[in-house]
This record gives C-alpha cells, structure tokens and sequence, in this order.
C-alpha cells in the first residue's frame, strides 16, 4: 500500500518539519567525473513517498545540485523525496552529452530511490531554465529513457520553470533577428553554437519537435514570468503544441518576479507560482 500524503494539497507551510535525511554526492555513473553526482533528501522513516527530480539551470555552462533554496524542505515536508543532481557542462561536453547524464541520473533515481524511502513508480520530474529544457526534452524524447530500458511510465508530470528552449529554432531566430535590428554583435557562443551549430540538432533538442499523441508523454505544467517575452513565448509554444496531442498542459504565468526569483521562491509562503505548482501535483501524484 502506498503511504498517503499529509498535505499534498496544502500550498503554506507545515507547522512542524519532520526529521530529514540528506545523501550527498552519490554516484550515479561509473565514471570518477565529478559531475557525475547526485543528492537525495528524504523524509526520515520516508516509504513509498513519490520522488522530485530536479535538474538546476546554468545555461548548461554552470549551476549546482546544492542551489535549491526552499525546494527540499517544501517537498520533503509534504510526504517527497527530493533528489537534486549534477550534469556535466559546456563548453567541455556536447548538448547530447548532457541530456544522456541526466537520463542516466533518472535511471539511478529509478533503481535505487527505493532504499532511500522513495516509490521509483511515482516521479515528477522538474528544472529551471537549462535545466527546464533538460526536464522537458526527457520527457518527451523517449529515447533518453529507453538507452536504459526505461520508458515514460514512472514520470507522472513535468514541471519546467521558466525555460526558453522548448522550441531551439525559434529562440535562435527570435535572438538573431533582435542583434541584427538593433545593431547588436551575434552571441560568439549563444543558443545556436550550444546546441551544435546545425538545424538537425536544433530541432532533436527541442521538446515540442517529439510531442505526439498517445505515446504516453506526461503532463506538464508550465511556469513562466509574464514579464520575460521569451520564456512566455516559448511556454505558450510549448503549450499549444502539448494542447493539440491532447497531452495535459498548465500554463501559470508569475507575475512581479523575474527569472532568478520565480525559482528561488518556489516554496515560499504565499507563493502564488508554489500554490499553482501544488494544484498541479494534486491532479498527477495519487
């Protein structure tokens, strides 16, 4: 039987935190890279609870598993395990090479998150930014999964924080087209020479290229600043793409915040992106 969930559905914070077991730096690859890490924060006594894989943002190029602010203590005090991971990055891998790590981290999580308290059958998985592109593309991309035998099933939503590269090609053009007008330099290594500099690849790291109906690709909910033009771009993109394979979709756009504090707030009482993203996960996490 599974454990319940003591107030999955409450937005504010609990008056009590439970007791919390936090792993660092476990290794989900054979190699000795260092990036090759990940942390696991669990409810002390946690069994059966449904697990958070979060993947942080930095452009590809930074970011850290450590930079999760309230995240853990939000899930962890609502009956989740929470595991935030590490990635190697630009410039010293590719693109493609990113993506497998973290798909490769998922399947560790799958594995072996049961003898941390957590139910390999009930993951969300979520990131900001780079990492919302990460999350989005693992969960519409099977082929990440299935170079570990591993499919869709035990995703049961998506959570991608604030992303502008749902759809590569356009945030390349949109980017461009903006330098030109204003007379502005080209990026010597912006979207269209990370993602490796070739429309094929552009369009395979797109999440919205692999949307198709009845190939099981999980529920998303969408945060986004109001404010920021291309991330809203890109979440109205997405969703309308997620709409019309009449896959589950949630567009939640944060208004007076910005990029970085969208994300940092989540779990802060009040919230008003947190309480969206907790309506959410009522629908997805039984």
């Amino acid at each position: 039987m599974k454990t319940t969930l003591p107030l999955l559905l409450a937005a504010t914070a609990v008056s009590a935190a439970p007791a919390l077991n936090l792993t660092r730096d476990v290794r989900y690859a054979e190699s000795a890279h260092e990036r090759h890490v990940l942390d696991i924060h669990a409810p002390a006594g946690a069994k059966d609870l449904p697990v958070v894989f979060w993947i942080h943002g930095g452009g590809w190029q930074a970011g850290d598993k450590s930079e999760v602010k309230l995240k853990p203590q939000m899930f962890t005090e609502r009956g989740f395990v929470f595991v935030s991971i590490n990635y190697r990055l630009l410039p010293h891998v590719a693109m493609g090479d990113i993506i497998r790590d973290v798909a490769q981290a998922f399947q560790w999580t799958h594995a072996n998150i049961a003898r941390h308290g957590g139910d390999p059958r009930r993951v969300l998985v979520a990131g900001h930014s780079a990492g919302a592109q990460l999350a989005a593309l693992l969960c519409t991309d099977e082929k990440y999964l299935r170079a570990h035998g591993l499919t869709f099933a035990p995703i049961k939503g998506c959570i991608p924080v604030d992303g502008d590269t749902f759809d590569i090609p356009a945030i390349i053009e949109v980017a461009e087209t903006r330098a030109r007008a204003h007379q502005l330099p080209q990026a010597k290594f912006g979207h269209r020479q990370k993602f490796g500099d070739d429309p094929a690849l552009h369009r395979d790291f797109s999440a919205v290229t692999h949307i198709a109906k009845d190939r099981g690709i999980p529920p998303f909910l969408l945060l986004h600043v109001v404010g920021h033009p291309d991330t809203t771009a890109q979440a109205q993109r997405f969703g309308a793409v997620l709409k019309a394979a009449e896959i589950p979709v949630r567009l939640f756009g944060a208004r007076d915040t910005d990029h970085v504090r969208l994300n940092d707030n989540l779990g802060a009482p009040g919230d008003p992106a947190t309480a969206a993203l907790w309506e959410f996960v009522a629908t997805v996490v039984k």
